[in-house]
């Protein structure tokens, strides 16, 4: 392996940060990490600093100090693939690359309904977060859109930690889909003591400033709007040529490497990667990790002319944080269909809290992600 290899990796989140601090552990190369901002998010607590509470401050160089990857704090325009070359926004001359670790992530799709761009708020990034933590000091009544994870614990947060605010919940199914007959038995009586209305089988066909509109025309009133579904990826794999699906999602093979260009590899939310059966992995941090550590393994592999081992994956659970006192903790079969056993109230809310704290632990020990 030459020493003179350069490996680029896009995205700081979990995926990205991890999968550089491996990357430079396996292997001889360079490795530089490209961030659009200087600090680590964590994003599965965005709705905790939505609500008003503080969250720990994560700066990337420390998170890299004697890692011996190189930061850069830069938004990436353009991705040359024939030049093997990244175009930054800040910077006069692209950043070359022999291998590219692509892992910029999701967001919110402002564009997926009318109105939503204008008058919704979003917890997918901190400035996102500060904006609607911003905007509910002057709300009387919130209605997140979205029964996901993501709509589900936003909701559940505002309504405790925000008492005054009338809390509602727009889904378009119904309430818990996905959980198992326990799960969603704890997740109605926890929205019942909490407060929340839950509008199920609901389609937002609009956002207006007073609230969403549903579809046959009811008006549900609301100072503020949340939107918690229909989310998207960046399109800059698309407009550099790289195969995709029709969500803009890179198509990767079982070693995380893309399908159409050999010297990529595609992890986290902006990767479509799947199952040894051919399950699609959902978008999630528990995804990302794993997937981090199996393309570091993967590029180490065969940067040392080995042959990399396929991915192997099999999910656990879902861990939904419903306040800061109660949870639940959904268990799953392999293919994440739910089973009856589930993990609920207080000890659950340990359990989520030890989780979000373990990814943390993993991002300044990545090797972990291997053991845990």
């Amino acid at each position: 392996m030459t020493p003179h290899h350069h490996i680029v990796v896009l995205g700081g989140g979990y995926t990205g940060l991890a999968a550089a601090k491996l990357a430079a552990r396996r292997t001889n190369a360079a490795v530089t990490l490209v961030n659009a901002r200087d600090r680590f998010v964590e994003r599965v607590r965005l709705h905790q600093l939505a609500s008003g509470q503080r969250l720990r401050d994560l700066p990337l160089s420390q998170l890299l100090a004697g890692t011996g990857v190189r930061l850069v704090v830069d938004r990436v325009t353009r991705i040359d693939l024939a030049a093997r070359a990244v175009h930054l926004a800040g910077a006069a001359a692209p950043l070359a690359y022999d291998t590219l670790v692509y892992a910029l992530g999701s967001q919110a799709d402002p564009h997926s309904v009318a109105g939503v761009a204008e008058h919704a708020h979003s917890v997918t990034t901190a400035e996102d977060a500060d904006r609607l933590r911003e905007r509910l000091a002057t709300s009387g009544s919130v209605a997140v859109v979205g029964g996901g994870l993501t709509g589900l614990e936003a909701a559940a947060e505002l309504a405790e930690s925000r008492p005054e605010l009338t809390v509602s919940l727009v889904t378009g199914g119904a309430l818990g889909d996905g959980l198992s007959r326990r799960g969603r038995q704890h997740l109605r009586r926890t929205f019942d003591r909490l407060g929340v209305t839950v509008r199920e089988h609901a389609t937002v066909t609009e956002v207006r400033a007073d609230g969403p509109v549903l579809a046959g025309g009811d008006h549900l009133a609301a100072d503020t709007v949340v939107w918690a579904t229909g989310f998207r990826v960046p399109d800059l794999a698309r407009d550099a040529g790289l195969a995709v699906d029709e969500h803009g999602r890179m198509l990767v093979d079982e070693t995380l490497r893309s399908v159409s260009h050999p010297e990529v590899y595609g992890v986290g939310d902006a990767a479509a990667a799947r199952r040894q059966d051919g399950q699609e992995l959902r978008m999630a941090c528990a995804t990302g990790l794993p997937c981090a550590y199996a393309a570091a393994r993967a590029i180490s592999d065969r940067l040392a002319g080995r042959q990399p081992r396929p991915l192997r994956f099999r999910y656990l659970m879902r861990c939904v944080s419903l306040g800061r006192g109660n949870g639940l903790i959904q268990f799953v079969r392999a293919d994440d269909v739910p089973v009856e056993a589930v993990l609920t109230g207080r000890l659950a809310a340990r359990y989520k809290e030890a989780v979000v704290r373990s990814t943390i632990l993993a991002e300044r020990h990545p090797a972990l992600i291997g053991v845990l």
